[in-house]
C-alpha cells in the first residue's frame, strides 16, 4: 500500500516554499551542516520509497547501496568529498535514472518523498528551500517519458 494516497498529475509540483538559490549557498550546505545530515536523508528518503507502492519497483530489493549512493552524491554536490565520484565516477545522474520511465508522476512522487524525508531527518528549515530547489529542478531534468 502506499504511504500516502496521490492523484495522478500531468505536471510538476510547484516549486512552493522553494526561493532561487545562489549558488553560493549550495556548496556551502556540507560545510554548515556536516555529513550526518545527508546520511539521514538518505535513510529517511529511502524508508519512505520502501513503503511507497508507486515508486518502490523502480528500485532494487536491497536499498542499502541507494542509501550509499544517495547519501554520497548529496555530501559531494553540497560542498562535500567527492567520495561518490571516486567510487562511480562522474555522477551522469540522467544516464544512470534513463533505464527507469520516469514521467510527471513519478517525478512528483520522488519529490514528495524528498520533501518528506528532509522533515523526517530534521534538516533546518533555513536549509530545506536550498535543497529543494535542487532536487525540483534535478528531479524534473530527469523525466524520461511523457
Amino acid at each position: 500500500m502506499s504511504e500516502t494516497p496521490r492523484e495522478p498529475t500531468d505536471r510538476p509540483l510547484p516549486v512552493s516554499g522553494a526561493v532561487p538559490v545562489p549558488q553560493v549557498i549550495a556548496p556551502n550546505l556540507f560545510a554548515v551542516l556536516g555529513p550526518e545530515p545527508f546520511w539521514k536523508i538518505a535513510r529517511a528518503f529511502y524508508a519512505r520509497i520502501d513503503r511507497d507502492a508507486f515508486l518502490r519497483p523502480m528500485f532494487p530489493a536491497d536499498l542499502e547501496e541507494p542509501i550509499r549512493n544517495q547519501a554520497e552524491f548529496l555530501i559531494q554536490y553540497f560542498g562535500g568529498p567527492q567520495d561518490y565520484s571516486m567510487r562511480k565516477g562522474h555522477p551522469r545522474l540522467r544516464m544512470r535514472h534513463m533505464p527507469f520511465a520516469i514521467d510527471v508522476a513519478a517525478r512528483n512522487a520522488w519529490v514528495a518523498c524528498m520533501r518528506g524525508a528532509l522533515e523526517d531527518a530534521q534538516i533546518p528549515e533555513s536549509h530545506r528551500g536550498a535543497m529543494m530547489a535542487y532536487f525540483e529542478r534535478t528531479a524534473t531534468f530527469l523525466i524520461n517519458r511523457d
